[in-house]
């Protein structure tokens, strides 16, 4: 059964609005949800930008620990463990693990692709998003490339109407959880 899920992805994936759907959803009301921790980060020390070894490093560990202190293991999460190591990969030397290792904490894997593939118009920035366009693609691909590997990874690709993102999305999710 599947009850460790990521949703993952680069800016403007998706990842928060997704998440925000399912803890409305009734089929999900057994999940514990974890919001992503880089932005709540970034939010409240902007001075991480000028030392992402410490800030992957951070939440790493915030995020280990906040999976690892649930009482019962039934969560979703917005982004896991091997996000650090797309965005900073000497982070898994630094923490003294493996993708092996990091790959079994969690059932599922869902990477959204980001609003980048459609182009400007489609992209937004934000006081924490600060990536152009060009660099959330990369960003993507780093994600895709350290996270493809994972035995339930699905991509979900781009689309205009978020809804239709969505219902793809969902469709995937439910079909991991059978």
């Amino acid at each position: 059964m599947v009850e460790k899920i990521v949703i993952t992805g680069a800016p403007a994936s998706g990842k928060t609005d997704f998440l925000n759907r399912l803890k409305n959803d009734r089929n999900f009301t057994k999940f514990t949800f974890f919001d992503e921790l880089a932005r709540k980060l970034l939010d409240e020390n902007p001075k991480y930008r000028s030392n992402w070894g410490q800030f992957h490093r951070d939440i790493y560990n915030l995020q280990t620990e906040r999976e690892d202190n649930l009482e019962v293991k039934i969560f979703i999460t917005d982004r896991g463990t091997v996000d650090a190591f797309a965005f900073h990969p000497e982070t898994m030397i630094d923490i003294g693990t493996t993708l092996k290792t990091e790959y079994k904490r969690y059932d599922a894997v869902i990477q959204l692709g980001s609003a980048a593939n459609l182009g400007e118009k489609y992209y937004r920035k934000d006081n924490i998003r600060l990536e152009k366009p060009d660099e959330a693609l990369e960003i993507e691909r780093k994600i895709k490339n350290i996270w493809k590997n994972h035995p339930n990874y699905v991509f979900i690709e781009t689309e205009v109407d978020i809804n239709n993102k969505y219902q793809n999305f969902y469709n995937k999710l439910i079909n991991l959880m059978k």
